[in-house]
């Protein structure tokens, strides 16, 4: 009878929100969307303690050509999904449930091919430790990683021939600590890559100013840590994301404590990272408080994007030249408060920015040849937005 009561809550929140959302398209007067594709867009349900109006996860019509979005439709209801993944094709949808209980889940859903925009349930497992924050289809698309933060944990879960998720295959437990000790304590997982030959999987630890890297057996799902071990991170920076170069000759690390690009060259055949530069993610007018969120590289390889969610809420962006290294070319507001993630569309002409705070999603056109940004006028309410992921694969 309970469970009964539950989903009858939930149903009854769902088509309160509906009914809403609906009421709000006819009074906004939402422009018809053309070249129409689709935006996922991950929230938390729950944000320091409170109840942030979100039911979980939303899609959003994409219109390529003009970079406008249509009004949010609830696409499955899931406690704080903030962050998606999808697999190659598109066809399956992977969220963490983050919400730091001392086992967290990973919640597998279907895209339904007869209601764009709706995902169905598959099933639910554990995410291999506490607050699962950030996760990577393994590139032969038979593994998951799963970035667990408040224990220091990477698992690597199956994925089954149906897209459905295995209990966690293996967990790897992280150690080490910073100066910071109110954020450094212990290992705090942030972010999994993995490099474009599938042989290494990096973790990107906060909690222990590390970058560790494994190599991984996409036959039996083992991780074991590289010869040449972690990459060492300047002392108090607290790593949180990181994007390889195009080539993959380099890795640009985004540090949270202390906001900065730290660029490594990296060793596709070792694994082995060393350091070559430390590039503020602000000029020094700007307030110098943290924190770095998010850090992605153009189409191109030739310009990236960092997001500062401290007292200035900016999208850095920065010219990577011939000698591999970034060089900031400006900085400008990110249109809301505290964009936690930054996504280029799969043209690369647009960027779209995630605000926790503001609760919306701002839309930057990008120029072609600069690749400067410039905010576009339409804002987006989407209560607890942290995290937009793009229908169309994503270019690796």
């Amino acid at each position: 009878m309970d469970a009964l009561e539950g989903w009858c809550r939930a149903a009854t929140t769902l088509t309160g929100w509906f009914t809403g959302a609906m009421l709000a398209v006819v009074s906004m007067g939402w422009a018809p969307i053309a070249a129409a594709g689709t935006l996922w867009v991950g929230t938390y349900t729950t944000d320091a303690g409170r109840e942030t109006g979100s039911i979980g996860i939303y899609s959003l019509e994409w219109d390529a050509r003009t970079g406008r979005l249509g009004p949010p439709q609830p696409a499955a209801a899931t406690s704080s999904p903030s962050f998606l993944a999808a697999d190659a094709a598109g066809r399956h949808l992977y969220a963490v449930n983050e919400v730091a209980a001392a086992q967290d889940r990973v919640s597998a859903f279907s895209v339904d091919p007869a209601r764009p925009g709706a995902l169905l349930f598959q099933d639910s497992v554990a995410s291999g430790g506490s607050a699962p924050c950030h996760l990577r289809v393994d590139r032969t698309g038979r593994w998951l990683f799963v970035a667990n933060y408040l224990s220091g944990t990477l698992a690597v879960l199956p994925i089954h021939a149906d897209g459905a998720l295995g209990e966690p295959h293996e967990v790897v437990q992280q150690s080490g600590s910073g100066p910071e000790t109110s954020r450094q304590q212990s290992a705090h997982a942030h972010e999994v890559l993995q490099s474009d030959d599938g042989r290494f999987v990096l973790s990107i630890d906060l909690g222990a100013d590390r970058v560790f890297v494994y190599r991984f057996d996409d036959t039996t799902g083992h991780l074991a840590p590289a010869d040449a071990g972690p990459a060492r991170l300047p002392s108090g920076y607290g790593p949180r994301h990181a994007v390889f170069s195009r080539d993959q000759r380099s890795l640009y690390v985004l540090t949270e404590l202390v906001p900065a690009i730290v660029s490594f060259r990296w060793d596709p055949a070792s694994g082995s990272l060393a350091q070559r530069a430390v590039t503020p993610l602000l000029p020094g007018a700007f307030p110098r408080a943290g924190s770095g969120a998010e850090i992605v590289l153009s189409a191109d390889g030739r310009t990236l994007y960092a997001s500062h969610r401290g007292d200035t809420h900016t999208i850095s962006s920065f010219r990577i030249d011939a000698d591999g290294l970034p060089h900031r070319m400006g900085v400008v507001p990110s249109g809301g408060t505290k964009p936690r993630f930054i996504g280029l569309d799969p043209g690369g002409h647009f960027l779209v920015a995630a605000h926790q705070d503001s609760g919306d999603l701002r839309v930057h056109r990008v120029d072609p040849v600069t690749g400067r940004l410039r905010l576009l006028p339409q804002r987006v309410a989407l209560p607890g937005a942290v995290m937009v992921l793009f229908g169309a694969p994503e270019p690796r």
